[in-house]
């Protein structure tokens, strides 16, 4: 078995990583939802492979699918059952104009946010002697 490459200060590389610290998914997995719905209609299972896929770890059910249904009722969402292709059908979500708009919203404040933290957070360089 091949080891896993790590940084230089020890940690898994960002894409190894599948175990991100709880609060950090929380504070990010509204946009990035929203995301997975941005090229088209999804369904709940396939969001969760697609950012299983992306590199956020594994998202239950139980917690995307009340977020999904908070952003059905702020008009983020909206939702469409389907036949399922021999089997039960499938609830699709899509986004809507407003959905749209506050991922776009949510993006930009994201990126801007994340510069300035990784600016804060770059490791000071210190003389040796």
């Amino acid at each position: 078995m091949q080891a896993k490459q790590k940084s230089e200060a020890g940690v898994p590389r960002q894409e190894e990583r599948a175990d991100w610290p709880s609060d950090w998914m929380r504070a990010t997995l509204g946009m990035c939802a929203l995301q997975a719905l941005e090229s088209g209609p999804s369904y709940g299972y396939a969001i969760v492979a697609e950012l299983a896929e992306a590199g956020m770890g594994t998202v239950r059910g139980g917690t995307l699918y009340p977020l999904l249904t908070r952003f059905e009722a702020a008009g983020w969402v909206e939702t469409q059952w389907r036949a399922g292709d021999g089997g039960p059908g499938r609830k699709y979500f899509s986004l809507t104009a407003a959905g749209r708009a506050s991922l776009e919203e949510q993006r930009f404040a994201w990126l801007s946010f994340a510069r300035t933290t990784s600016a804060y957070l770059k490791p000071q360089k210190t003389e040796t002697t």
